[in-house]
């Protein structure tokens, strides 16, 4: 059982040393010495971003339409609409639907990433105007739908391969290669010194958002593209539609001035495995915020426990998180600064992982972390410091050990306090801190077991702070700033 006891200190700085950030010890002596909101060096400022207003409070969900079904269509994929919108999702992001290439193709059915033509649909999912009356619908019920590009590569019998063979990166016989280096041999590399082939994409681009009316793109390997084609290519949609653009990179931060909004989280991902797995503390954590924000004005990271990549490569999210820590990390990626991810069967339990190359149906049999995701989702849209970008607020720590996580975010006068125990033992006098007035329990929860999701009141005494928690036990508390 939680208990809770009178203290209230907290500070605005942060001061965590390599020590620090690296110990595993789960001792219940408070520190001492003061760990407070990091002094962030000023990030790049914004230089014509145009992101559209939902983003900042987008909950994107990542559709694998292949799994998704037995069928494996948008049709059939749309049943499953209204169940989503009742979880919370605003924005749907499909993996890329385009027709695959057959030549050197991986697998039976191939890669979504090697693609025969980028104005077409995959017959396997249906035809455009199947995907045109999705996108109607999904627009219908309040989602918004954002499509995956692979700008870096096509597949080997795609149509520019025989007309325009000079827009592929060559060798020195002349000879069409794959991207160097990363084991890709269904594909081949795209030559961005070929200015035809730069508005060619730019076109493709254009093509699905004048006729299926999509909001905008996440772009694969947006990293191997060169930046000044993804600035060029975001200022010549944007004259058609305001869209938000999500990079699949974390190395360039300069991809997030003008050409996309977000970028993938991957560094804090792999800080969140090690946490979950023992290797690293809580105290780590802040240090990692710090890194994965300090981003040109308005944009902000996408933070994710799952993703196509991660399931079918390398493992389940419960094989890489655990049961008992899987809950209160997904809380924390839902209110730490920018935007949650979801991954298709995530909400499931997903426990295998599907092939990437053959069809592998995703079980609906039952749904244990929907009822976690759904409170999560309506505690975001309700709370508006827990938005991204300018639209949120900024993070605020409070004075705990090195094993707990403790923050704040507070925004139009109410606050949202997090507090969890990112260990696997329990944690005693570690949160020194006066709640708030009028606090209030959006989210309780400990370890495995199916969170507290109805609200409750704090008495006067409990609002002056905790001073125990169960192994993994988390809370999401909102208050009024006093």
């Amino acid at each position: 059982m939680v208990s809770f006891a009178v203290s209230c200190t907290k500070n605005t700085k942060t001061d965590i040393t390599n020590s620090q950030e690296n110990a595993t010890t789960t001792t219940v002596t408070p520190i001492i010495t003061p760990i407070v909101t990091p002094t962030v060096a000023p990030s790049v400022q914004e230089d014509g971003r145009d992101m559209p207003d939902w983003a900042s409070s987008t909950v994107i969900y990542e559709v694998n339409v292949r799994q998704y079904t037995k069928e494996g269509t948008f049709k059939a994929f749309s049943e499953h609409l209204e169940r989503l919108k009742n979880m919370g999702v605003t924005t749907l992001w499909f993996m890329p639907i385009y027709p695959i290439s057959e030549l050197n193709r991986s697998g039976t059915l191939g890669s979504y990433y090697s693609i025969k033509d980028y104005t077409s649909v995959n017959p396997e999912f249906g035809d455009l105007q199947d995907f045109k009356d999705f996108v109607s619908k999904a627009h219908d019920m309040g989602f918004t739908v954002i499509l995956d590009w692979v700008a870096n590569h096509t597949g080997w019998d795609n149509t520019w391969i025989a007309e325009h063979p000079d827009r592929y990166t060559q060798d020195e016989e002349g000879n069409i290669i794959s991207p160097l280096g990363m084991g890709w041999p269904d594909v081949a590399d795209l030559n961005y010194d070929n200015q035809d082939m730069r508005a060619a994409m730019i076109d493709a681009m254009s093509f699905w958002v004048n006729e299926t009316d999509i909001d905008g793109f996440r772009c694969d390997y947006a990293g191997g593209v060169p930046q000044d084609f993804w600035e060029d290519a975001r200022a010549e949609l944007s004259i058609e539609k305001q869209l938000y653009m999500l990079a699949e990179d974390n190395s360039n931060k300069d991809l997030l001035k003008t050409a996309f909004d977000s970028n993938y989280n991957w560094t804090m991902y792999d800080r969140l495995v090690a946490v979950a797995r023992g290797n690293k503390n809580a105290a780590s954590i802040r240090t990692m915020i710090t890194l994965t924000t300090n981003l040109p004005e308005g944009a902000f990271p996408l933070n994710f426990l799952d993703n196509h990549d991660k399931n079918s490569w390398e493992g389940t999210i419960i094989d890489t998180f655990g049961a008992d820590a899987l809950p209160s990390l997904t809380t924390l990626i839902f209110t730490m600064p920018g935007a949650p991810l979801i991954y298709s069967g995530q909400e499931a339990g997903l426990d295998k992982q599907l092939e990437f190359f053959e069809k592998d149906e995703i079980s609906w049999d039952s749904l244990p972390y929907e009822k976690l995701i759904t409170s999560l989702c309506s505690i975001r849209k309700n709370n508006p410091a827990l938005y991204s970008g300018l639209a949120g607020a900024e993070i605020e720590y409070i004075d705990t050990q090195l094993n707990i996580l403790a923050f704040e975010r507070t925004k139009d006068n109410k606050k949202i306090t997090v507090i969890m125990n990112l260990t696997k033992n329990d944690q005693s006098d570690m949160v020194d801190y006066q709640i708030g007035k009028n606090a209030t329990v959006l989210l309780h929860g400990v370890g495995k077991d199916q969170p507290t999701t109805e609200s409750y009141s704090l008495t006067q005494d409990e609002q002056s702070g905790l001073s125990e928690l169960q192994p993994w036990e988390y809370y999401v508390i909102s208050s009024d700033v006093e």
